[in-house]
């Protein structure tokens, strides 16, 4: 475009509109001589150094314009005095300095390529041409012009605009003399109807409290980091034969201390790690801990994807609960939302005055029962934001994994959508094909940057191949929630005993699909809120039956083919629906049924863990054989486990609350057997018949098998054998 005029180019910086102040603010030569000009509002005097000394620079304009023309030699960067009212101070002119962006950079961004978007956008502790500050940069391709404000201007957007980078839509500013804890913003201009907006960082590393959204400079460096052992062990870990029990917890409600104060980061470290590792998880599953407004909102509505929410410390706080985590030996995976976010005008939605990060068209733009806006996942640039968030949490935080929500919203067009109510793609499918082409995107750049890390698929449908790799058509997740077996179990468990004869399909018909992904089971926080009760709640009958019940249905979820995910509470069977505003009942382990299911699970974990045919072969049929799944007249079903070396274990669990003696059934191998496990022992709460004798196979075939054997199978529960 061609050169303002002088004057123009001065209206535009008084009237704030100016897209390149550097162009004219600053040092420049002018006719042989140097000429200085600044605009500074809040200022009364001004003086420029130059070699000579300090020279005052004349107000030009009442506005606070001041210029100076001379021949005298200029210290650069250029140093400036300032006097307001009667207080003097020193400054370095931010206008002086050359642009901090590479083309490379802008480059990669445009092409949504640039892995570390987040050390190129946002807010960075800086060293530019020797001197130190903070260089900021956004992206907002609709604006006329765009300024960072914040305490060090007075929240003025007037007095630092950002210098446009061509074409790429990116403005970027060094500010000379800041630091980090600096409350800042960007106030933008819309190039077509001069609408004036104030938004926080989309890359922003941390904010204000609540409730105030600005960001905030932060350092990112410096953390010493304890877990190299983790990560090389994790790099070479064989993931799909592994243990994987994971305990999802929401950071703010798992427990509070006496007077309902949240838990900070290290806190946490201290009392859930060694928790965990006594119970015998392998991993920690956190609810969103990206920063949110609202803790009603779980972490899923979320405003700061670049920013560990503050409500539990600080990014290094994060960090040293991740690495204890790792220290014990335990994973830490982070529930990730890249599907969709929420409408508030100070963050993500309509950046720069105009569909930006969301499409405009709200048939493909908006989730209308969430109240929320949908990424236009085919814009470059929204796709590199998503994929550099994903990478800044797994390398800066060293996450094992994301558990990726509502993949099913992203993968279909017409998701929760009425007809005519949604667009088809260009094929005229109701496949999501941007949303599809990021998914694989996300998934291939995770196993080949990060191995070992696991991403894990949130995803309520029969699209095919969520869990199997790209390179073979998949969408390339390590692993799917089975929401299936997870709503057919719940049903079953729901109905009481005497109609389950009625029911026994929903536990076998999971074994038709069983392996067609490789699934985690998951009890989540979405089965224990919003009316649906506790999962001790859910359960039928009086209080004995109740506890005998969800200590059976629990075992089955740890016999059954698949990984493993509770949502905290769970393990010593919370009597409430959760609560995300209080700590979890912890008083209720004084009661003996309640310390009963803890031990079980803590267990039944235990037990997973060490004993390899109940993990090995999760993913593959010939980890699991039916012994019987047709007794329906007493609703009990038997199976075995099997691992990769021939190590085998009988699994019965009987879904009524009748003792059966002398119950036969057929077993691979003759021999001696012993009860490994039985969910009816005293200890935790039931009561206590078995075969703690044990057992010793009779030549009698029985189920397809020459040998059998006479158990003893307790109500409401189930028992683990395994030949001596």
């Amino acid at each position: 475009m061609p050169k303002s005029k002088p004057d123009q180019q001065l209206a535009r910086i008084l009237d704030a509109r100016h897209h390149d102040p550097f162009s004219y603010l600053g040092l420049h030569e002018s006719a042989g001589k140097h000429v200085f000009r600044a605009f500074l509002p809040h200022v009364d005097k001004l003086w420029l150094k130059t070699v000579q000394g300090w020279l005052p620079v004349p107000l030009c304009d009442a506005n606070g314009f001041f210029e100076w023309l001379g021949e005298e030699e200029v210290q650069r960067p250029c140093l400036i005095r300032t006097e307001q009212g009667e207080h003097q101070s020193e400054h370095i002119d931010p206008y002086s300095f050359t642009p901090t962006l590479s083309a490379d950079e802008l480059y990669l961004f445009g092409e949504g390529r640039l892995k570390l978007a987040y050390k190129t956008l946002g807010a960075h502790l800086f060293t530019h041409q020797g001197i130190e500050g903070v260089r900021f940069a956004v992206w907002a391709p609709n604006a006329e012009r765009v300024s960072v404000v914040g305490n060090f201007n007075q929240w003025d957007g007037r007095v630092h605009p950002m210098r446009a980078q061509g074409s790429s839509g990116v403005w970027e500013i060094f500010l000379p003399g800041l630091g980090a804890e600096e409350l800042y913003k960007f106030e933008i201009r819309h190039r077509h109807t001069g609408h004036i907006m104030v938004k926080t960082d989309p890359y922003g590393f941390s904010f204000e409290q609540r409730p105030g959204t600005a960001a905030k400079t932060t350092v990112t460096e410096g953390y010493q980091w304890g877990d190299q052992n983790w990560l090389k062990q994790r790099a070479d870990a064989d993931w799909l034969h592994a243990p994987f029990n994971c305990y999802e917890i929401h950071a703010g409600s798992w427990r509070r201390d006496g007077d309902s104060r949240f838990l900070n980061y290290r806190e946490l470290a201290d009392q859930l790690v060694p928790y965990v590792k006594e119970m015998g998880y392998s991993h920690i599953e956190l609810l969103p801990i990206s920063e949110h407004p609202l803790n009603e909102s779980w972490g899923y509505q979320t405003t700061g994807y670049f920013g560990v929410t503050n409500r539990f410390g600080t990014p290094d706080d994060f960090r040293y609960l991740v690495d204890i985590a790792h220290q014990a030996g335990i994973g830490v995976i982070l529930d990730w939302v890249p599907g969709h976010f929420p409408k508030d005008d100070w963050a993500l939605a309509r950046f720069d005055g105009t569909a930006l990060y969301e499409h405009e068209d709200p048939r493909i733009g908006e989730h209308q029962e969430w109240g929320t806006y949908i990424f236009n996942y085919g814009r470059n640039e929204v796709r590199n934001f998503l994929l550099a968030n994903a990478y800044y949490w797994l390398n800066e935080f060293h996450i094992d994994g994301l558990r990726v929500d509502a993949v099913a919203s992203m993968l279909y067009l017409d998701y929760s959508r009425k007809p005519g109510e949604w667009v088809p793609n260009q094929f005229g499918g109701r496949e999501n094909l941007d949303a599809i082409d990021f998914l694989k995107q996300l998934n291939v750049m995770v196993h080949e940057d990060f191995p070992g890390a696991l991403t894990i698929a949130e995803e309520s449908t029969a699209w095919p191949m969520i869990s199997r790799p790209v390179y073979l058509g998949g969408l390339g997740f390590s692993m799917k929630w089975n929401m299936g077996w997870m709503n057919d179990t719940l049903a079953y468990i729901e109905h009481d005993p005497i109609h389950r004869r009625y029911h026994h399909d929903s536990l076998t018909f999971g074994q038709l699909y069983a392996y067609s992904e490789n699934f985690v089971l998951p009890f989540s926080h979405d089965e224990v809120v919003h009316g649906k009760h506790s999962l001790l709640d859910k359960m039928p009958g009086d209080t004995w039956q109740k506890f005998a019940n969800i200590r059976l249905l629990l075992t089955y979820q740890m016999t059954i083919p698949g990984k493993k995910l509770n949502f905290m509470g769970n393990e010593f069977a919370q009597g409430r629906e959760w609560n995300v505003n209080t700590s979890l009942d912890w008083h209720l382990l004084g009661t003996h049924w309640h310390q009963g299911v803890q031990q079980l699970n803590r267990d039944l974990n235990h037990l997973y863990m060490r004993l390899k045919p109940l993990h090995d072969l999760d993913f593959e049929h010939q980890g699991f054989d039916w012994i019987d799944c047709r007794d329906t007249d007493h609703s009990i079903i038997s199976y075995q486990r099997r691992d990769r070396d021939g190590g085998f274990v009988v699994i019965l669990l009987n879904f009524t609350p009748v003792l059966h003696q002398g119950y036969r059934i057929g077993v691979p191998a003759a021999g001696d057997y012993i009860e490994l496990f039985n969910s009816d022992a005293a200890c935790y709460g039931g009561s206590n018949q078995g075969n703690g004798a044990g057992l010793k196979t009779e030549a009698t075939p029985w189920m397809g098998h020459a040998q059998s054997l006479l158990v003893t199978i307790p109500p409401l529960a189930g028992v683990i054998l395994q030949r001596k």
